[in-house]
């Protein structure tokens, strides 16, 4: 029983010493380092307390006394002590003897562990790059950064597994799928998925500042660097004609459209667009509804991905003549996949049905909905664009916003 409380005492002390202000040398700090009995034994000073534990505590507290890490002071006419303090000066020698005898890792080491880590990884990458900038803000400040929520963060296991992974990605030039991408990191295929894709992924999206819509996972972020779960499909339908291989295929026999697999960009020879417009859909249940007269629809389900970027390029080279439009939710989210589609293939996409109109049209009333707090910070920043200023400004105004399902085109 004394040796656990020998290693509890002692290690609360150590680790109060390096959080506090003394630890960073900012300052000279007169208060000394201590911890009571009861953050040991919480009955320690009740009348009730385990007689042998308080034992305990006393036995390995007289032992740190005697080897000059800690001073304590008792309670007058008792054997209780009231207060247990850390002999500051001998802090280095108390985490030697902790490391020695309970496998304690002292901040220093774990301090070096990230200098050699930014020594490793800085400038490999830019999002690397971003995360090394922000472990060296730690060290500054002789701070312990978290390891990206891996509470054992002795020897910042995770965050070099996500540093191989960021590297790897940004610098991946051919299609894989993701546990593929798992055995050229980690050398194993499943653990990617089971421990740190979920971390890169949102790492990505912070630093691209492309947060996930609704219904969108966030691994689908990495379909822009190459990496799929699965593999990715492209839909379209219309008076559309395809030529593959040198045959052509008649899409407007079909009259929901065709979906195929994106790697079957390569065979493309050319699409032609009949239709005297084409419609890009953001969610897939109004790419379903919509039936309009001379108008191809392509859905997208969120930010365009890169085949979605690649094969809309080539439908704009082959078919200059006709109008492009992008009909989404009514949201701050539906304004910035336009915006991005736009800025990503270079085509002049315009708005279809996202206006005012049918935010005031009262066959949509149902369908409104009240703005969260979220959506008005990011509706402020679109209202300093023209292209969405009248519309955001009416959205804020009345405290609504509405979904592009409740929006029927037939």
């Amino acid at each position: 029983m004394t040796e656990n409380y020998k290693k509890d005492l002692l290690l609360k002390l150590v680790e109060n010493y390096r959080k506090s202000k003394k630890d960073r040398g900012a300052e000279k700090i007169n208060r000394r380092t201590q911890i009571k009995p009861s953050a040991l034994y919480r009955e320690y000073s009740k009348p009730n307390g385990d007689p042998d534990k308080i034992a305990a505590i006393n036995e390995a507290a007289e032992y740190y006394r005697e080897k000059g890490f800690i001073f304590y002071e008792q309670k007058k006419y008792s054997t209780e002590i009231s207060v247990i303090y850390l002999n500051d000066e001998k802090i280095t020698e108390a985490e030697v003897y902790l490391a020695e005898q309970f496998q304690y890792v002292s901040k220093d080491t774990k301090l070096k562990r990230i200098q050699e880590l930014i020594e490793q990884y800085d400038g490999q990458t830019p999002i690397v790059s971003a995360e090394c900038g922000k472990l060296r803000t730690c060290l500054a400040g002789r701070k312990l950064p978290s390891d990206y929520g891996n509470k054992k963060e002795d020897n910042y296991q995770k965050t070099e597994d996500v540093f191989r992974a960021l590297v790897f990605i940004e610098k991946n030039r051919e299609m894989l799928y993701l546990r593929e991408a798992s055995m050229k990191i980690y050398g194993s295929s499943k653990y990617f998925e089971e421990n740190t894709l979920g971390t890169v992924c949102s790492l990505i999206r912070e630093y691209r500042q492309q947060p996930c819509q609704e219904n969108e996972l966030a691994d689908e972020i990495l379909l822009e660097y190459g990496i799929l779960k699965e593999e990715p499909t492209l839909c379209i339908k219309g008076c559309v004609t395809i030529e593959i291989g040198g045959k052509e295929l008649n899409l407007s026999l079909l009259p929901g459209g065709m979906e195929f697999c994106a790697k079957d960009l390569e065979k493309l020879d050319y699409i032609k667009v009949r239709d005297q417009r084409l419609v890009t859909v953001e969610n897939k249940t109004s790419y379903y509804r919509c039936q309009e007269r001379d108008t191809a629809y392509f859905y997208l389900g969120g930010y365009a991905n890169r085949f979605q970027r690649e094969f809309l390029k080539t439908v704009y080279r082959d078919n200059l003549s006709i109008e492009y439009l992008h009909f989404g939710d009514i949201d701050a989210g539906g304004f910035f996949i336009h915006e991005n589609l736009c800025n990503a293939t270079g085509i002049p996409f315009a708005l279809y049905h996202m206006s005012a109109e049918e935010l005031k049209n009262p066959a949509y009333d149902k369908g409104l909905q009240p703005l969260t707090d979220n959506d008005r910070k990011r509706l402020e920043t679109l209202q300093q664009k023209d292209l969405y200023k009248e519309t955001v400004t009416y959205m804020l105004e009345h405290n609504v916003k509405l979904e592009q399902e409740v929006i029927r085109l037939t």
